[in-house]
């Protein structure tokens, strides 16, 4: 899938096993690891074997992506997975990360746009929701952009080199993006 957002032009392949070591690079420390996994069992030092356990998985109800620039197909610049409900109402958006050279560029807006599309355009989903940690303004921010709306906190769900972090749940609903301006 093919996706252009202020002059960026990313395509969207499956994850390969190819895009492993450039994925660990990316998460630099515990705090960066808990920032893109969550409490989703992955543990400082990320590794080779805990990547592929997680690739494993892939299948109908847990999509995962790797960005590419058109310019440059087989650099990666970002990541992203897409969890779907069992009935097929919902879907999660997750572990959503990009290159820390890519940053800055409309890549994230860019992704999450192509997940967005993919839950509700392909899949057919009503509700698509994701958990964003309260200090990743800039994350917090681009989900607001996208239509995403804040439906609670929780409130210290990590501890982070001593500090509890707190997460926001957000949302969107297929009646919600469709009507949203450039969907």
């Amino acid at each position: 899938m093919r996706c252009c957002i202020r002059g960026c032009v990313i395509e969207l392949r499956d994850f390969a096993p190819s895009d492993v070591p450039s994925l660990i690079s990316w998460i630099d420390g515990p705090e960066a690891l808990v920032m893109w996994s969550g409490s989703s069992g992955f543990v400082w030092p990320l590794d080779e074997s805990q990547i592929r356990r997680y690739a494993d998985k892939v299948g109908p109800k847990l999509r995962v992506w790797t960005a590419v620039d058109k310019t440059d197909p087989d650099r990666p610049i970002a990541h992203a997975s897409l969890m779907v409900d069992a009935p097929g109402w919902s879907a999660r958006l997750g572990r959503v990360v990009v290159a820390p050279d890519a940053r800055g560029r409309g890549i994230g807006e860019t992704l999450v746009r192509a997940a967005q599309r993919v839950a509700f355009d392909e899949i057919g989903v009503h509700r698509l929701s994701l958990g964003v940690f309260a200090q990743n303004v800039t994350a917090v921010r681009l989900y607001e952009r996208l239509g995403f709306v804040r439906e609670g906190t929780l409130r210290e769900v990590a501890a982070v080199g001593g500090t509890w972090w707190s997460s926001f749940e957000m949302a969107i609903l297929d009646h919600e993006w469709r009507t949203r301006p450039g969907t």
